[in-house]
């Protein structure tokens, strides 16, 4: 029997840069030197992004003097759906967009993870860059290759590992955000501290109220230190066999309210609860010391973010989101826990009987 390999091993490479800082705006002629040939540029927002920063980022693009068209989906997590993918992809044949041409992701996670997507599947792949507008993009979604939409039974239940050419993080942004939406990025910033960095979860812990006013020199630091985190992650374990399974971490049970809220609840907002969710669980389970599990879910009140799931919620229903979780493997549940501050260790041998516990215990 012959045997031919296919040695796929070394034929590309997906390293690329995270560019952090204020007036990244100003250095965007950085994407003419990402790829060697763009016949034009396809920038992909939102109908709350667009009338903020659509016009500023086309005319820094036109100085290649290629076309640039924008896209804009309407805002919000109902729009990470296959009709949306479908959408965009007429409109991209429209323009003539071809195998050269260029998509930016101009937005926040809806925005990053369906252009993502829609790179990764448009004529068998187009290369993008994201621009990431929301906190939660500019310390997790946009970094890491994720890419997604949403079905009725759940989230992000199609997509793909896809990585961006480049990701522009400029903290200008943050002025314009609504405070639900800097709240948001901040539960992922408070994850990177439970995981991975108890220096920086006892900076949350201090420095509230300069936090709260998005201080410029405190904002770059934490930004900058939860992207170090996540591309590290990223770079021991591209897609998720292993370590890079820590960074889902509140997600399980976050993802599952999330969908039973009909995604009212944000996306920082369910992660919130689900981290509250995995502490009770680890301290239950003997991992996690009271005080450790208290100072867990004093952070996250003290941010206004949600410690418990809101009145209406069916636990039946959000039992069945979590089963058809994509982390689920057959009959079992995977989930994130901590030993301690800093130390996370993933598990599938979480009691049905605990998790049902512990989503009453948030209920009541």
């Amino acid at each position: 029997m012959e045997r031919i390999r296919v040695n796929l091993e070394k034929t590309r490479n997906d390293s690329y840069g995270i560019y952090v800082g204020h007036g990244i705006l100003d250095h965007l002629r950085l994407i003419h030197r990402i790829q060697d040939y763009v016949d034009r540029y396809v920038i992909i927002t939102d109908s709350v992004v667009n009338p903020l920063y659509g016009k500023t980022v086309k005319d820094k693009l036109q100085e290649a003097a290629l076309p640039v068209d924008i896209i804009e989906i309407q805002a919000g997590e109902p729009s990470k759906s296959i009709g949306t993918v479908l959408d965009v992809v007429k409109k991209l044949m429209n323009l003539k967009a071809s195998r050269k041409s260029f998509l930016i992701a101009l937005g926040g996670g809806v925005v990053g993870d369906l252009t993502g997507f829609v790179a990764s599947i448009f004529k068998r792949s187009i290369p993008y860059v994201q621009i990431a507008t929301s906190l939660v993009a500019q310390v997790d979604s946009s970094v890491g290759g994720k890419t997604g939409i949403d079905l009725a039974e759940g989230k992000n239940l199609l997509g793909t590992f896809y990585q961006p050419k480049a990701v522009f993080i400029d903290l200008s942004f943050l002025k314009t955000l609504s405070d639900r939406d800097f709240k948001n990025g901040l539960a992922e910033i408070i994850k990177y501290g439970i995981i991975s960095d108890e220096e920086m979860f006892e900076l949350l812990e201090q420095e509230k109220d300069a936090i709260f006013n998005r201080q410029p020199a405190l904002m770059k630091t934490l930004v900058e230190r939860s992207c170090k985190i996540k591309a590290n992650i990223v770079e021991a374990d591209e897609q998720e066999g292993g370590l890079r399974r820590i960074l889902n971490f509140g997600h399980t049970l976050g993802h599952a309210v999330e969908a039973a809220s009909d995604y009212r609840l944000s996306h920082g907002e369910a992660v919130a609860i689900g981290t509250v969710a995995a502490a009770r669980i680890s301290h239950i389970l003997g991992y996690l010391d009271d005080q450790s599990c208290k100072r867990i879910v004093h952070v996250i009140k003290q941010y206004g973010l949600p410690a418990r799931i809101p009145a209406g919620f069916s636990t039946k229903e959000i039992l069945a989101f979590m089963a058809s979780d994509k982390k689920a493997v057959g009959a079992k549940l995977h989930f994130v826990l901590i030993k301690k501050i800093g130390d996370p260790f993933v598990t599938d041998e979480v009691p049905p009987d605990i998790i049902t516990d512990v989503i009453e215990e948030l209920r009541t």
